[in-house]
């Protein structure tokens, strides 16, 4: 885990095992916000319709939201990019986008950003850090629930429309909505390494094939019905007030579990 010193005005340095020394602090000039924006051509192969633009981060920053990144050597190998929000009466932070280049991926920094969310929302009373990803991203749900402790009650269909990442495979873009609860025990424990016990009452298990990655290219309709079967258990699931807390990952499928919840 970072270490965070407030009297650096956030900065944190952080060495693991798996990643060299990375700095990560507020993006504080426009040149900054201009790295972000390079930063998402190089992950995610966006075209420039579908980036966000240096004013958008200068916004976040001016309403209560926030946008960091993470050095190595004096460049930008990642960033992470949240807004303030508020839906009835509940106040939380929208993480839009967290990103690290190919090179650094799987090396801690991803996990280093969300500490830092974490810590940031911590010491400003946030409760809850909220953001969306892929179901049919197999390492991306493992970080999120397994190794982060945030649990899914949220499926949107189609939630960006369509994308010009390659990455997408011309699916619609349908998304998991995150809740990560910061101070919950359920967050102390997993970012501590602490397996979670699920109930075991009336458990459900989603398999999604790891080869769905690669149908995306070599098999578009395939993929196109497997995300649809998803679809429609994650809604029918979430509807009869199910979560996914917990996920499991097999050498041919990776597998959400699911379980009921109340807050």
């Amino acid at each position: 885990m970072p270490n965070s010193d407030p009297a650096r005005g956030g900065i944190w340095m952080s060495r693991t095992e798996n990643a060299p020394e990375i700095l990560i602090r507020s993006c504080s000039s426009h040149d900054e916000q201009r790295l972000c924006v390079d930063l998402q051509r190089r992950i995610w192969n966006f075209a420039d319709e579908d980036l966000v633009p240096p004013a958008i981060f200068v916004v976040a920053q001016h309403t209560g939201g926030h946008a960091y990144c993470a050095f190595h050597d004096g460049k930008a190998v990642g960033f992470a990019l949240a807004f303030s929000a508020e839906t009835g009466g509940r106040r939380f932070w929208h993480s839009h986008m967290v990103g690290v280049l190919p090179d650094f991926q799987n090396r801690g920094v991803g996990r280093m950003l969300k500490s830092h969310q974490r810590e940031e929302a911590l010491r400003a009373g946030v409760p809850t850090i909220e953001w969306t990803f892929d179901p049919l991203e197999p390492p991306n749900a493992y970080f999120n629930i397994a190794r982060l402790g945030a649990i899914v009650r949220h499926y949107i269909p189609n939630c960006y429309g369509g994308s010009t990442s390659p990455l997408h495979g011309g699916l619609p873009t349908d998304r998991l909505a995150a809740e990560w609860h910061v101070a919950s025990e359920r967050v102390k424990e997993r970012l501590a390494g602490i397996s979670i016990p699920l109930s075991g009452f009336s458990t459900v298990e989603i398999p999604v094939p790891i080869a769905i990655r690669e149908w995306r290219v070599s098999d578009i309709v395939r993929a196109q019905e497997i995300q649809s079967e998803l679809r429609n258990k994650f809604m029918d699931l979430f509807a009869r007030s199910y979560a996914a807390t917990g996920f499991r990952q097999e050498p041919e499928q990776c597998v959400y579990i699911l379980e009921r919840y109340e807050d």
